[in-house]
């Protein structure tokens, strides 16, 4: 099984909120997930941004791969 970790979408029209998430790559984007390890906010300002360190350690210990925008934002809250 290929897991991912991603963004799910959330929020109104015009209004997006993430969930960051881990899932198996071949579900759809705001299908079933595996586990629900942060969230971001890119609306206010700054864009709030919060990640559960050690599960997200954990996944990419696991093997999970993050998606490219998940993987900048870990970077910013400096999992990686």
């Amino acid at each position: 099984m290929a897991v991912r970790i991603r963004l799910r979408r959330m929020g109104a029209k015009k209004r997006p909120f993430y969930r960051i998430v881990v899932a198996d790559s071949r579900s759809p984007r705001d299908g079933r997930v595996i586990e629900e390890i942060g969230y971001y906010n890119p609306i206010s300002d700054p864009a709030d941004i919060k990640v559960d360190v050690e599960k997200a350690r954990k996944w990419l210990s696991t093997g999970a791969q993050p998606s490219d925008t998940v993987r900048d934002l870990l970077k910013k809250q400096g999992v990686i």
